[in-house]
């Protein structure tokens, strides 16, 4: 328990969506638990990103079209401080905001719903419209076929191909009780996650410092660490959350505040016949690892 805040009520500004409202409300009972007394209200917003659900992310500008306008209800003062999912958000923070706390992470994986990978016949189709999937998978599975799939958790379910699967975020399922439909969770060595996947972020104006000092109670400095090697990684290659490249940071041993771990990848697109670069590499600060991992892996793959 932390000192009282000096005001008794903050305004989370977040997506209307299933999760995202979870991962609000989430955050409104760690920052209770911290300051008891403190009231938070909710302020839901549609994004771009929810209302054109027939348009593939990458053409309305990347995952950043899910941030964007709940970031600008903080900066115009209708809301105190944005939640977001992590891998959502783009690694360059916007000006006038800070990144002012990342609590505890949650399963940064990705997993399938509809069959285990090695189940899938061949040419089956996988639906997915992150690059970063694509290229992994295409990989080990060259014969896959892949569509676009949009829609929050519940409607994706739905959305599952004839004989083929679907690819989520272990997290979302799991924090909406619907993890019972993963058929695989795929471990880190098979598939990199999207850079802060399984993380939250909180944001904040730069200048509200009373904001900033209440958000502090809840920062988890290990999940903290690791999330800020990765969009390290991701703002070195240009900050877009959309790009066929993957990082996931960890930490060297059972100790969580010793020597990072960072496993990371660059394709040139989301093929089978896309070039591809992958690399591990080791530091103590967030920053450099992040940023000398993009830059060997860029360099190793040459123009895209």
């Amino acid at each position: 328990m932390t000192d009282p805040p000096s005001t008794t009520t903050l305004r989370a500004a977040t997506r209307r969506s299933p999760l995202a409202i979870w991962q609000a409300e989430h955050v409104r009972a760690l920052l209770q638990l911290a300051h008891p007394g403190l009231t938070v209200e909710l302020v839901g917003l549609e994004t771009e990103g929810d209302q054109r659900l027939d348009v593939a992310i990458s053409a309305i500008g990347g995952k950043g079209v899910f941030a964007k306008e709940v970031q600008q209800a903080v900066l115009a003062g209708r809301a105190d401080f944005a939640v977001h999912s992590a891998k959502d958000l783009p690694a360059v923070t916007v000006d006038g905001l800070t990144l002012a706390s990342v609590p505890p992470r949650g399963d940064a994986r990705d997993a399938l719903v509809g069959a285990t990978l090695q189940a899938l016949p061949h040419g089956a189709t996988v639906a997915t419209g992150s690059q970063r999937r694509r290229a992994q998978l295409a990989r080990v599975r060259p014969d896959l076929v892949f569509a676009e799939l949009r829609g929050n958790m519940a409607s994706r379910l739905s959305k599952v191909p004839d004989g083929g699967a679907i690819v989520v975020a272990a997290a979302a399922f799991q924090r909406l009780g619907l993890d019972r439909h993963l058929t695989q969770v795929f471990e880190v060595r098979e598939m990199i996650p999207q850079v802060g996947q399984g993380a939250l972020a909180i944001e904040c104006r730069k200048d509200d410092q009373t904001t900033i000092n209440v958000l502090a109670a809840i920062e988890h400095q290990p999940s903290r660490r690791l999330v800020d090697t990765e969009r390290a990684f991701l703002a070195e290659l240009g900050g877009d959350c959309d790009l066929p490249a993957g990082a996931h940071a960890r930490f060297d041993g059972v100790r969580d505040d010793g020597i990072l771990i960072l496993d990371a990848f660059l394709a040139s697109d989301g093929t089978a016949a896309a070039r591809f670069q992958s690399h591990r590499a080791s530091g103590e600060d967030p920053e450099s690892l992040g940023t000398s991992v993009a830059r060997h892996l860029r360099a190793a793959l040459g123009p895209t």
